[in-house]
C-alpha cells in the first residue's frame, strides 16, 4: 500500500538503502537531521508563521522508501515555501510528482501561497517534470561565479552591519533592483531581510552588510555559509549610482577571512536584478568565471496543475547544488 508520510529517525536504515548512490557529505547531513528528531515533531506541530526547520515526506510501498521531498519555510515570509530535496527511484517519474503534489495540497492547506525550486540548468528532466507535470512556471535564474585565488584587500566604503532595523529600507532598495517582468514572483517583503527569531536551528549562517552614505542605503550585500568552507557572496546596488564591486566583494572577504584562514568565496548573479549585466561584466574582467546557473521555477498555490508528461527521466533534486 502506498502512503506518503513525515520521515522520522526510525527511517534512516531504510533510507540509506535510496540514498547509497549519494556523497557520504550528504548522508551525514540527512543522518544529523534525523538525530534532532524531538526538533522535528516540534515543529511539524506549529503553523507556517512559527517554523524554523526543514521538513522531510517520504512515499512508501509495501514498507519500501520509494521516495524523498524536503522544503523549508522562507524566513520572514513563512507562506512561500522552498523545496530544497526531491529523491526518487530510478524511472519512478509519478513517486516525484505525487510528492510534489502532496507538498503543495499539505503546505497550501496550512496558508502557503507561493512554491518555488531552484534547479541546475542541466537537469533537463526535473525541468520537465515541475513545469509539465506540476504546473510551475520558468520564472527567471542565477548564476554562480568563482575566483580561484581571491585575495581579500582592504576596502575604503562606509559599510556596516546590517539590523533588523534597516529591514524595511533594505527592502525598498532590493525591490527596485529587480526587473519589472519578475516583480510579482520575485518581490520580498521586509522581514525577509531581518535575521530569523531561531537564527541556531537554521542549516545556514549569515551575515548582512549594509553600504551607505549621507543616510541613504546605496547597496546591500550578505555572505552565506552552510559548512564554514562554501561561502555564497550576493550583492545589491542602487542602480542609479556608479559602485564598485570590488570594495564591496573585499568588505566580505576580508570579513570572513577574520575568522577563516581557508574558504572558498562564491558570487551570486541575480539575472532578475538591473545590475545583473554590470555585474557579469566586472566578473569577467577579474578573473571571474561562471561554475553553475539555476533555474528558479515558481508555483502559485491556486495555478491549474498541467497535464503529465510521459517522458520524464528524473530522479534527484539537491545534491549537485551549491547552497543559496
Amino acid at each position: 500500500m502506498v502512503a506518503i508520510r513525515r520521515l522520522n529517525c526510525f527511517d534512516y536504515p531504510k533510507l540509506k538503502k535510496l540514498i547509497s548512490y549519494l556523497c557520504n557529505d550528504d548522508s551525514d547531513r540527512l543522518a544529523k537531521n534525523l538525530m534532532q528528531e524531538p526538533l522535528g515533531i516540534i515543529n511539524a506541530m506549529l503553523p507556517l508563521s512559527m517554523k524554523f526547520r526543514s521538513e522531510s515526506f517520504i512515499l512508501i510501498d509495501n514498507k519500501e522508501i520509494l521516495g524523498l521531498i524536503t522544503c523549508v519555510c522562507t524566513p520572514g515570509n513563512p507562506y512561500k515555501i522552498n523545496i530544497t530535496r526531491l529523491i526518487f527511484k530510478e524511472n519512478r517519474y509519478e513517486i516525484g510528482k505525487q510528492l510534489v503534489e502532496f507538498l503543495i495540497q499539505k503546505m497550501g492547506g496550512k496558508g502557503a501561497t507561493t512554491f518555488k525550486v531552484v534547479i541546475d540548468e542541466c537537469h533537463n528532466e526535473l525541468f520537465d517534470l515541475f513545469v509539465n507535470g506540476c504546473g510551475f512556471r520558468q520564472c527567471s535564474s542565477e548564476t554562480l561565479w568563482k575566483n580561484e585565488h581571491p585575495v581579500p584587500q582592504k576596502s575604503d566604503i562606509k559599510w556596516r552591519y546590517a539590523q533588523n532595523s534597516d529591514s524595511e529600507k533594505i527592502a525598498e532598495l532590493y525591490n527596485s533592483e529587480v526587473v519589472n517582468i519578475f516583480k510579482p514572483s520575485l518581490l520580498r517583503y521586509s522581514k525577509e531581510f531581518q535575521s530569523p527569531f531561531f537564527q541556531g536551528f537554521t542549516k545556514f549562517y549569515k551575515t548582512r552588510y549594509i553600504y551607505e552614505e549621507t543616510n541613504k542605503i546605496l547597496g546591500y550585500f550578505s555572505v552565506t555559509t552552510e559548512d564554514n568552507l562554501n561561502y555564497i557572496l550576493d550583492i545589491t546596488t542602487n542602480s542609479g549610482y556608479d559602485i564598485d564591486y570590488s570594495q564591496i566583494i573585499n568588505v566580505m572577504m576580508s570579513d570572513i577571512s577574520r575568522k577563516k584562514h581557508e574558504f572558498y568565496p562564491v558570487i551570486k548573479q541575480k539575472k532578475y536584478t538591473n545590475n545583473s549585466q554590470k555585474l557579469e561584466d566586472y566578473l569577467n574582467a577579474n578573473g571571474y568565471y561562471p561554475i553553475q546557473t539555476r533555474h528558479i521555477l515558481v508555483k502559485d498555490f491556486y495555478k491549474t496543475v498541467k497535464e503529465e508528461s510521459k517522458n520524464w527521466n528524473v530522479f534527484i533534486l539537491g545534491e549537485s547544488q551549491i547552497l543559496g
